[in-house]
């Protein structure tokens, strides 16, 4: 296999608010959204219990993990590169996080795996450890930075990798899909109804896992792209 692709595991997490309703919130949490809310761009002048609903579950302080998924490249019997995708999904946070811990200590050197995501330093990343740290799990070696130089760090990016140095451009996962002629699972959802469809759902927990196996799908192929790797067949993808 090539080497771009050994001891590399393409990750995606969705995250939704900690509570369904802001009243939920303990009394000094609700004085920090107060707070943190008044810097939040609010064009539709969302009130205090909206605007918790629809932004909290992006910041690792008010939100939490409800799906990790994940993305093996392998080889099959033919020598040709494959796609391995499955999620873990959970309603009780901290056994998700030790299920993903346990997934990554069990199968991979902690020194030598490679965590890839598509805004994955910026986001899932630092996401998840901050979200480890309150749910007092331990930390995979993987996952914790602290106190690595930078090139100790094995972790990739494909939004950086299109940055090419570009330190102010956000493009979306889906954007770069379409641009670059990636087929991407379908689907009506898409980040901003994450928390709707977990709370308000029946089965919603099953739908956002389905949708974020399609991102580490998407992900997985642009990592391919802007390495100038073959892409994997549909049929490759299990």
């Amino acid at each position: 296999m090539n080497s771009l692709l050994r001891n590399l595991l393409v990750i995606d997490i969705e995250t939704v608010s900690v509570e369904s309703n802001f009243d939920e919130m303990p009394s000094e949490l609700k004085d920090h959204w107060r707070h943190k809310s008044q810097f939040l761009r609010n064009p539709d002048d969302l009130g205090e219990s909206d605007l918790f609903f629809n932004r909290a579950g992006i910041y690792a302080e008010f939100g939490k993990v409800v799906v990790i998924g994940m993305g093996i490249f392998h080889l099959d019997e033919n020598n040709e590169v494959c796609l391995r995708v499955k999620s873990l999904q959970n309603d009780r946070e901290n056994d998700l996080l030790k299920e993903f811990s346990d997934f990554l200590i069990k199968n991979y050197d902690q020194d030598e795996l490679r965590l890839c995501g598509h805004n994955g330093k910026e986001f899932d990343f630092p996401y998840l450890c901050r979200r480890f740290l309150i749910n007092k799990v331990d930390i995979p070696g993987a996952l914790n930075i602290s106190g690595r130089k930078p090139w100790e760090i094995n972790h990739v990016d494909t939004l950086e990798l299109w940055k090419f140095g570009d330190r102010k451009n956000f493009t979306s996962l889906d954007l770069l899909t379409t641009i670059l002629g990636i087929s991407s699972s379908k689907s009506d959802m898409d980040g901003s109804k994450v928390n709707e469809v977990y709370y308000n759902e029946d089965g919603g927990l099953d739908r956002i896992a389905e949708y974020c196996k399609g991102d580490v799908v998407a992900t997985a192929q642009l990592y391919l792209k802007l390495n100038n790797l073959p892409l994997v067949p549909e049929g490759q993808v299990t």
